[in-house]
């Protein structure tokens, strides 16, 4: 099978390979990486990916050893007591500086993963298979890697690139409708801020653009990760550009953390996406057929696009610990039009809760 390949260069130079039967033939994709010097490797997977686990361990068996550490799912996973499960079972299998760790899951998987191979003897090599839509266009590729607080998501991790990224689209056939569905949020994203093509095909089919097996699903996720790849290759630790990948994460995360995790990364950053263009068009004077046009695209995706009028204080107290925030300054990615992106520092709160007032259903 034909398959694409992205060059990142972010914090390392890799590629990521995108297509169809790779895990069938895993090794043309693993050992350049793995190389003579990798004597053993980890696979970090979740319950629901335990069978291609252990049928991926039988293929890399041989001249190296290959463990499995099994995770919990979603959230649950990106906790430190599992990270810590994880750095046990590197010590207590002698794992050195030249050994590896592959992610295999969804994007708190690879988060996880991400994170457990650079903190393990301050760095080994890492390569990122992702699983679910989300994982392949956002969560695998660029390097951001962590772990969840109570005080909130993300806050504790670092930059480390992957060695190579793996997205073989045939694991995508058996994912529940809407887990697809979810993240799909992270493809309209990669459309408003940068590609407008793929807003184009999702209003051409959505059936057939979000069908597995059809080209213009494979289109998506290149469009999508060509985007992603291009940003963090030019601003790896997010000092400027790479900070527009958070359009609509700002408030999106608030939610997750408000809702306790329970919900699916895509649905929370759905709502977050129409509130930064709620505050979009406030400040920036985007067009209200833009605005329009994301509530069209996301519903057709059976993706929320409100939220509860309570929960304000609460969402706005979890915003004001969001990484990106400075001091007491909030900043929020918000468009001047479709693919025109650009940062907005908000001193006075209330023009926040005007544009949140849109959302409330």
């Amino acid at each position: 099978m034909s398959t694409t390949q992205i060059h990142v260069t972010g914090g390392g130079d890799y590629l990521v390979n995108i297509g169809r039967g790779m895990l069938a033939d895993p090794e043309p994709f693993f050992g350049p990486i793995f190389g003579p010097a990798v004597n053993k490797v980890l696979i970090i997977h979740p319950p629901t990916m335990g069978a291609i686990a252990n049928k991926l361990r039988e293929q890399l068996m041989g001249e190296r050893e290959v463990l499995l550490a099994e995770v919990p799912d979603a959230e649950n996973a990106k906790r430190v007591e599992v990270a810590a499960f994880c750095w046990q079972v590197l010590g207590q299998a002698d794992f050195t500086r030249s050994d590896a760790i592959i992610g295999l899951g969804g994007g708190a998987v690879t988060d996880l993963a991400g994170f457990v191979a650079a903190t393990w003897l301050r760095g080994v090599k890492l390569i990122q298979v992702p699983t679910t839509v989300l994982a392949m266009v956002d969560a695998s590729v660029g390097g951001k890697t962590g772990i969840n607080t109570a005080e909130g998501k993300n806050l504790v991790g670092s930059f480390y690139a992957p060695h190579a990224v793996v997205c073989d689209l045939d694991v995508l056939e058996k994912l529940p409708r809407n887990e697809l569905l979810a993240g799909f949020a992270e493809v309209v994203k990669c459309g408003f801020i940068a590609e407008p093509e793929i807003l184009d095909i999702l209003e051409a089919d959505v059936d057939v653009a979000t069908d597995p097996t059809s080209t213009e699903f494979q289109r998506l996720i290149e469009l999508s990760v060509g985007i992603k790849a291009r940003v963090v290759s030019e601003d790896f630790t997010e000092q400027g550009q790479r900070e527009i990948l958070n359009y609509g994460h700002t408030l999106g995360h608030a939610i997750e953390h408000a809702e306790r995790y329970t919900w699916r990364h895509g649905a929370a950053i759905s709502i977050g996406m129409v509130f930064a263009a709620e505050l979009s068009r406030m400040t920036q004077n985007l067009p209200d057929e833009v605005v329009d046009r994301h509530r069209r695209i996301l519903e057709s995706l059976t993706l929320p696009t409100t939220y509860g009028a309570e929960a304000w204080e609460h969402l706005l107290t979890t915003m004001k610990r969001d990484k990106k925030a400075r001091g007491s300054m909030l900043r929020f990615v918000v468009l001047r039009d479709i693919g025109q992106p650009t940062i907005l520092n908000v001193p006075d709160t209330s023009i926040l809760f005007t544009a949140y007032q849109e959302l409330t259903a």
